[in-house]
């Protein structure tokens, strides 16, 4: 910042070339203060200037005085709280704010200097004749005023001519804090938005509601405030704290107890949810209450509470207050507050939709698959399901075991797809074959029926399936399996040894009139028949290697211990980097020696 040297009294061009820079600078500085120095300076120059004041104030009381005296080179600067504070108790009229400056003439030889109050002090005691005054608007609520002190009378067109001046510099001053004002709120708003959009990712990043509340208190604080409470209205209608933050750890659990038992707290709540926009209590609002400075704990006083409404999708869901302690300016605004209330609303009634919709795919799904296993004596079954897909649609595997007439039918199956589409189909298929299965039908047809019903249907899907029906026989069992494009089963043998049982078949669904032929194996004491989706062997590494190449080890290893299904699934998900469909594994296993 170049610093103008001041107009001379003898060079009347020197006066636009200082306001011009004046101009200059002032468009480049963070305050008008800090081009104080060059205004006062030039004002000291105007001729017959023998002192350069200049106040500012806010709404009833000055924030500091400036004084120039001729032959001085830098200006003296007092504020209210000095013992030497120079200044009256009287403010000058003060413009609107969005007007130009207010320029007035004092003549100090007659009454008018009773106007002068507030600066009254420095310029009597320069024994100037005659003041120009001009008073301007820097903000609401913000007012700035020079004087020029005159040694003596001046004619009238200097008079004018001097007024002109210092209205000019006026301009500048206005012009220049108009600017420094729209830089300071574009600051605020990117800050604003760059929190804002912060706070969403924050908030997006998980669909679990108890981690949802508890990232809106954290973001919050310090961020915003010095604390937070999350309140949602329970299914009774009362507001139910669910999470707190708090800058200072001693101060959370105190703020934690407040949030749930306070009766001043809840009703205040209570009236903050029923507005539609936010209130900040401040003074007499906190009267009464745990954080009002005259309060049992005064420690946990603070300077103002915001309460937010939390609203979404046309409901209230509770209300997001803050707590403040510093002082007023530090509080955000209510734009800010209420942008970031409609953002945890939305994302806490996401995580809430979610946790519900998927709770009611668990259900679905466990409708869809057996509630236990039967007990059969002579064969030990096991069965376990993992869903791989974290969307909200319940997948299409599903598995069965049917002990009837004094046989054990085994199957499982896979509907193309996830969804309400892909649920229907897997609760045909399932009931569909436990049905036909129940009444003693042999693998082979009832697939070949399955297939018939579903393209009857005229099914959008494909389903793939695998019967086993079990007889016992002398020293084990007879397993007669049918397969309609279903993976083929996995034998183990109680040394050990694991094969593919090839049961080859076409999908169902597809062709009309397909049929299916069985496959038969003996079963001996300790051997193990395992029935499994595709879900399973399609579990991929990091580097892409399929679990399939892995599958017969693990069967060997665990299909021969205890609950030898979940054994083979939880090896699958800790192999699983890649891969999401569901899987579904049924295994039964001849007693015997293991």
């Amino acid at each position: 910042m170049n610093t103008p040297a001041s107009p001379s009294r003898q060079a009347p061009g020197a006066w636009w070339q200082w306001l011009h820079q004046l101009w200059l600078n002032a468009m480049a500085v963070e305050d008008v203060t800090g081009i104080a120095v060059q205004v006062y300076r030039a004002l000291i120059q105007l001729p017959g200037a023998a002192v350069a004041v200049g106040a500012r104030w806010g709404v009833g009381e000055p924030q500091y005085m400036r004084m120039l005296r001729a032959g001085c080179e830098d200006p003296v600067t007092w504020f209210p709280t000095a013992s030497d504070w120079p200044g009256g108790p009287g403010l000058p009229p003060s413009p609107d704010a969005g007007s130009g400056p207010l320029s007035r003439v004092y003549d100090l030889t007659g009454p008018e200097r009773a106007d002068l109050d507030l600066v009254a002090g420095p310029l009597l005691d320069s024994k100037a004749a005659m003041v120009l005054e001009c008073v301007f608007p820097l903000a609401t609520g913000d007012t700035a005023g020079l004087w020029v002190g005159l040694a003596d009378l001046p004619d009238p067109a200097t008079v004018e001519r001097l007024g002109e001046q210092l209205a000019q510099v006026a301009d500048v001053l206005m012009a220049s804090n108009a600017r420094i004002l729209a830089a300071r709120s574009d600051e605020r708003r990117q800050a604003r938005d760059a929190f804002l959009a912060e706070a969403s990712l924050q908030m997006d990043a998980s669909l679990d509601v108890q981690e949802t509340l508890g990232r809106v208190a954290r973001l919050a604080v310090p961020a915003v405030a010095e604390g937070c409470a999350v309140h949602l209205f329970r299914p009774d209608g009362r507001l139910e704290p669910v999470a707190v933050a708090h800058v200072a750890v001693t101060a959370q659990e105190r703020l934690a107890g407040i949030a749930h038992d306070d009766a001043w707290l809840d009703a205040t709540l209570c009236a903050g949810a029923a507005r539609r926009d936010s209130v900040v209590l401040r003074g007499a609002d906190l009267a009464g209450g745990p954080f009002a400075p005259d309060a049992a704990d005064p420690a946990f006083a603070v300077s103002a509470l915001s309460v937010s409404p939390l609203r979404a999708r046309g409901r209230t869901l509770g209300t997001l207050t803050f707590l403040y302690g510093g002082e007023d300016d530090g509080i955000a605004d209510l734009r800010t507050l209420e942008n970031l209330a409609g953002r945890a609303a939305l994302a806490i009634d996401t995580t809430t939709l979610y946790a519900q919709r998927r709770e009611h795919v668990r259900l679905l799904q466990h409708h869809l698959l057996p509630r236990a296993l039967p007990e059969v004596t002579g064969l030990e079954l096991s069965a376990a399901y993992e869903v791989g897909d974290t969307s909200l649609d319940v997948g299409g595997d599903f598995y069965d075991v049917v002990a009837a007439k004094g046989k054990v039918a085994l199957f499982i199956g896979d509907v193309c797809g996830r969804g309400a589409e892909a649920a229907a189909f897997t609760a045909l298929a399932r009931h569909t074959l436990r049905t036909l299965l129940e009444d003693g039908t042999p693998p082979g047809p009832a697939l070949s029926r399955l297939n018939r019903v579903l393209t009857d249907e005229r099914a959008s899907r494909f389903v793939t399936a695998l019967v086993a029906v079990l007889t016992p026989a002398d020293g084990g069992w007879d397993a007669e399996i049918a397969a309609a494009g279903h993976p083929f089963p996995l034998l183990r043998r109680a040394d050990g040894e694991v094969t593919e049982v090839a049961a080859h078949g076409l999908l169902l669904g597809v062709v009309p009139g397909t049929s299916y032929e069985p496959v038969r194996v003996r079963l001996g004491e300790g051997d193990a028949v395992m029935m499994f989706t595709d879900g399973l062997i399609e579990a991929r590494s990091a580097d892409g290697t399929h679990f399939e190449e892995h599958l017969p080890a693990a069967v060997r290893e665990l299909a021969g211990g205890d609950d030898p299904a979940a054994g083979i699934v939880a090896a699958a998900s800790a192999f699983r980097h890649l891969g999401d469909d569901d899987t579904a594994v049924l295994i039964a296993r001849v007693r015997g020696q293991r």
